[in-house]
């Protein structure tokens, strides 16, 4: 009963705080490189050495993050292994978010601190994102709790990433932009995710129980050979860890900048918008966040697999087709709108699989080497996440490159510091932004388009497909599993 209780407890505190290190994960990852775009005028070398930046700290980030998996395994505090790392990458991580977007820097200037802040960030993040994730295999070992935990906790993720998926664009382009302008909204918005990180992650550090039994054992050293045996060894995290890679450059190709892009260049500069075409991508997540775990008990994860490959290609169909045969307007808009909630519907279903398949084989690693390394597997997915990210960051700066989109934001940075300075009204800018749109190609829309649509699909089909293949761990074998494991234990106790 007891037992219940801490569960019941603990499927509310630990889920609510990572709503606000999701907004800021969404600041970060989602609109850095819009920030950057459209207040900052950049030639092509320094476009060039921000997307190297970005890159090359992502792959850092990546390799960093079994380190710190490593170091998470051989902390012994009184608090636990995971929640002094919660605290000191919060706080941190808070206060890089708020310098990063509160420079005046322009030019190398700011390209130099760009490049300070994004490795800083890259360390500071990674503390509490490990941490946090770390945790789901210590508050509960049994397969359902597990995904009650997992959907609980991706649902409070999608709740703080949306919230900032809406609200971001909406008050830092058009009319309604925060101060009159894009550099003085995304100051004021970095200062208010970096008060709310703390506080929401409060709730987990203070209220959130997790099992320490193997808190007793000594500390193991910090050894780069542990974590290399630790994966190498696991057959199955291997595959996964590649498939999730595969999957997460898809699913984050349109949020990570060239949806806005795309929204802002064939349909106008208003955030409103974005917001309204991220929202309704977004509406029918909620439905998986909540009902996953009931849907997971009745249909297996290779056959929901397959049933989302079907509902994202509709999606993917119902937003390329119209958006290349249809002018702009109303009607394509909402095929548009539409096709990107059924695609992500799709690929967010893909997410939660490969997140239980990740944490998954825990029990699969503690089976075949008698060690479960919670805090190094763990680590798995943040490096990928942030691996993929690097990808995409790449993929979109070459798109921008290939289709000369800098030409055009490069006159609406212009346009937004002038608004700043007081030499024009905001009327004036929208105006002059209007003007400035007009310009754009029709082919370099449609280039826009289908890096945002048939690169994603393909990516999802792949990943699909091996995972259909490679990946072992279905329900039946990790209960077998879970099964030996409690029958070792229990002919050790006798």
């Amino acid at each position: 009963m007891e037992d219940m209780r801490l569960r019941k407890k603990n499927l509310i505190l630990f889920p609510l705080g990572t709503i606000g290190r999701d907004m800021v994960y969404n600041l970060f990852a989602s609109q850095l490189l819009t920030f950057v775009l459209f207040t900052r005028f950049l030639t092509a070398a320094q476009l060039t050495a921000i997307t190297a930046i970005m890159v090359a700290a992502r792959v850092f980030d990546a390799l960093n993050d079994p380190i710190m998996g490593n170091i998470i395994e051989r902390t012994r505090s009184r608090y636990g292994k995971f929640k002094p790392w919660l605290v000191i990458g919060i706080l941190s991580t808070s206060v890089v978010v708020y310098l990063m977007f509160n420079t005046k820097l322009q030019g190398w200037g700011f390209v130099w601190f760009f490049g300070l802040m994004y490795f800083l960030y890259s360390i500071t993040y990674t503390m509490h994102d490990i941490s946090y994730w770390g945790m789901v295999p210590a508050l509960s070992s049994d397969a359902n709790a597990r995904n009650q935990f997992t959907a609980r906790a991706t649902l409070f993720a999608g709740i703080g990433s949306t919230a900032a998926s809406i609200f971001i664009p909406m008050l830092t382009a058009g009319s309604m932009t925060i101060g009159g302008s894009a550099s003085v909204a995304y100051g004021r918005i970095a200062l208010v995710v970096s008060i709310l990180a703390p506080l929401f992650l409060a709730f987990t550090v203070f209220g959130a129980r997790e099992r320490r039994d193997d808190m007793q054992e000594a500390a193991p050293p910090i050894s780069f050979k542990k974590i290399f045996r630790t994966i190498a060894a696991n057959d199955q995290l291997l595959w996964v860890s590649l498939i999730f890679l595969i999957q997460q450059i898809g699913l984050n190709l349109v949020l990570g900048g060239l949806g806005s892009t795309y929204i802002y260049f064939e349909f106008g500069y208003a955030g409103g918008l974005y917001s309204l075409f991220t929202t309704v991508g977004m509406s029918a997540t909620a439905f998986l966040m909540i009902f996953y775990p009931a849907i997971s008990r009745h249909i297996t994860r290779k056959k929901l697999m397959g049933l989302m490959m079907v509902i994202s290609s509709v999606g993917y169909c119902l937003m390329f087709f119209p958006g290349l045969l249809l002018a702009s307007g109303t009607a394509k808009f909402a095929c548009i709108v539409v096709g990107y909630m059924l695609s992500n519907f799709g690929q967010y279903c893909y997410y939660l699989i490969m997140m239980i398949s990740i944490i998954n084989t825990v029990e699969y690693s503690e089976y075949k080497t008698g060690s479960r390394d919670e805090a190094i597997i763990a680590s798995l997915r943040p490096f990928i996440t942030k691996l993929s990210s690097a990808l995409v960051v790449a993929l979109t700066s070459f798109t921008y490159i290939l289709l000369g989109v800098t030409h055009f934001t490069n006159q609406i940075s212009t346009l937004e510091q002038s608004c700043t300075q007081g030499l024009i009204s905001e009327s004036e800018k929208l105006s002059q932004i209007g003007a400035v749109l007009q310009g754009v190609a029709p082919g370099q829309n449609l280039g826009l388009l289908f890096a945002m649509t048939i690169v994603p699909w393909l990516l999802m089909l792949l990943s699909y497909l091996l995972y259909k293949k490679h990946y072992k761990l279905d329900e039946a074998e990790y209960e077998r599993i879970c099964q030996e494991i409690q029958r070792r234990k229990d002919g050790a106790a006798v």
